[in-house]
């Protein structure tokens, strides 16, 4: 899928940032015969099912210039990576406890010439990072999420975005009053964002 499907709903793309989109298809099918980092059926349509996917959270929330944003559980670069492409003046710190796949992330990072991104092979719970938001991308339930994101957000964060699909009801019981759940497909027309949602917890 081209990068038509992302300047559908971001057309105020810079020339760079179009390239740097179009690079990205190209690197990940590259590396997923190396590393099995996307499945291999939702390769075909990677522009929308992972690119436009993570950039759903910049259609619901506003990056402020000079925000840390943690990527928490990144694996592959989800949503971190075109996040940043789409932020330049923002800041990620992409985590994750498998040192594979930030090997990819610090390459696609290298050959996108991505300076406002950072990597940390770790546990998010263990790192020294301060954050203005935590995003995540189907890594775990909510209490899992807020049990890990709390040394990292700073006083004041906004707190955490997550992408998750399905019936949410159980896992979000007791958070209702600390969470706002938006539904994809108000802000993208494309069939495979039906039931699927940002839940932001703000503490």
């Amino acid at each position: 899928m081209s990068i038509e499907l992302i300047k559908k709903y971001f057309p105020e793309l810079s020339t760079r940032q179009q390239a740097q989109f179009e690079m990205l298809t190209l690197l990940y099918q590259e590396w997923n015969q190396k590393i099995n980092v996307i499945s291999r059926k939702d390769m075909d349509a990677f522009m929308e099912k992972h690119v436009l996917h993570s950039l759903s959270i910049a259609k619901y929330i506003k990056f402020k210039k000079g925000w840390y944003i943690v990527d928490l559980g990144t694996g592959g670069g989800f949503p971190g990576i075109p996040l940043a492409i789409l932020s330049p003046d923002v800041q990620f710190i992409l985590i994750d406890s498998i040192g594979k796949k930030i090997k990819v992330v610090d390459a696609v990072k290298e050959a996108l010439q991505l300076k406002n991104i950072k990597t940390i092979w770790g546990r998010v719970e263990e790192s020294q990072v301060k954050a203005n938001l935590v995003i995540t991308r189907a890594v775990a339930s909510l209490p899992d999420l807020i049990k890990w994101s709390q040394k990292v957000l700073k006083p004041q964060s906004k707190g955490i975005i997550a992408l998750k699909g399905g019936d949410l009801s159980q896992e979000l019981t007791g958070f209702k009053k600390k969470t706002q759940l938006t539904t994809l497909s108000e802000i993208f027309t494309e069939e495979s964002f039906v039931n699927k949602y940002i839940v932001h917890y703000k503490p």
